[in-house]
């Protein structure tokens, strides 16, 4: 997969199949973009767990805060990486032993290793992409604030 660029109708069928995302890198703190995407997602109906483990056992967003994937003792279908891409492998590795199905690098995050990882195990990818923003793209609330949203 090419993936410099998506096709709308992956990144469309990947925010309409899955229901649970687990934020790897989730902030407590209401102007960092982790804690913004997850309450939008939140707002959406999505059911969103957060990951970071200098903020486990507390609650960002009415959700418990987990250490670690593995930890979550849930379901998940995508993890949302919030970490820097060099620390994506990891995080894909414990991604694939819990099961999720796809994996979403937020924006400025990128690791091929990590996405052939991903791929190899059958899970789906999205690299250097915001679901907060292809949500809203996708489903023309950009274009209510004055953004093409070439939709």
């Amino acid at each position: 997969m090419n993936h410099d660029t998506y096709d709308d109708a992956y990144i469309r069928d990947i925010l309409e199949s899955v229901r649970s995302i687990a934020v790897v890198g989730a902030s407590n703190n209401n102007v960092r973009p982790s804690y913004f995407v997850q309450k939008y997602l939140i707002s959406k109906d999505y059911e969103v767990w957060p990951i970071n483990p200098g903020l486990a056992g507390k609650d960002i967003l009415g959700r418990p805060v987990h250490a670690s994937l593995t930890e979550l003792n849930q379901p998940v279908d995508m993890v949302d990486i919030f970490r820097a891409g060099e620390h994506a492998v990891p995080i894909v590795e414990e991604a694939i032993r819990i099961g999720a199905k796809v994996i979403w690098m937020q924006l400025s995050v990128r690791n091929d290793e990590a996405a052939a990882l991903a791929e190899a195990a059958d899970l789906r990818v999205v690299m250097n992409r915001c679901p907060k923003i292809e949500y809203g793209r996708l489903c023309c609330e950009m274009s209510w604030i004055g953004v093409n949203s070439r939709t």
